[in-house]
């Protein structure tokens, strides 16, 4: 389990760090686009489908990096008040969940990938981008994001993983 669970983690940060590179890339075209329209007086084509395509890619792909840091939003007013065991439950049935809705989510993604790659679909724009391609970044980024909420779960089942990312003490408890 524990090469599994390094595996994921490592996958994890390959994804933030292709999103973090995506970031970058829109932000590189977007300063290109600038200097096309407005100093070059030059028309813009794929420039803008690009950029929101790239942030909306980065927002998938970069989730299982964000879950594996413990970055995301967490309301830890309940775990505060709850023992080592009530938090360690609490912790583990919102991992369940969170496997469940992030697993149904990659599947239909990956639906919608595969109707977009076989119908040929296309955006409606002078680029005419094949949708499959802005489309893969959903199942792949909320597949691994699956897959790292199951080495959570793995992690807290062994004991390996605090439950919400606190420390064996809650502020709480010493005042």
């Amino acid at each position: 389990m524990t090469k599994f669970i390094k595996l994921i983690s490592f996958f994890s940060k390959a994804c933030g760090v292709f999103a973090a590179f995506l970031v970058g890339a829109a932000i590189v075209v977007v300063c290109q686009m600038v200097v096309m329209r407005y100093f070059l007086n030059a028309s813009t084509i794929w420039q803008t489908e690009f950029v929101i395509y790239s942030l909306v890619a980065s927002t998938f792909i970069g989730s299982p990096y964000v879950l594996l840091i413990k970055g995301h939003v967490n309301v830890d007013l309940l775990p505060h008040y709850l023992g080592q065991k009530g938090r360690h439950l609490l912790a583990m049935i919102a991992s369940i969940l969170g496997f469940l809705f992030c697993f149904i989510l990659a599947w239909k993604g990956f639906v919608l990938f595969h109707e977009a790659l076989v119908k040929g679909w296309t955006t409606d724009t002078v680029w005419a981008l094949p949708l499959w391609v802005p489309y893969i970044s959903f199942p792949i980024g909320i597949g691994l994001l699956s897959l790292q909420y199951i080495a959570d779960i793995i992690s807290l089942a062994t004991g390996r993983l605090m439950p919400f990312a606190m420390d064996k003490h809650s502020p709480l408890e010493g005042e």
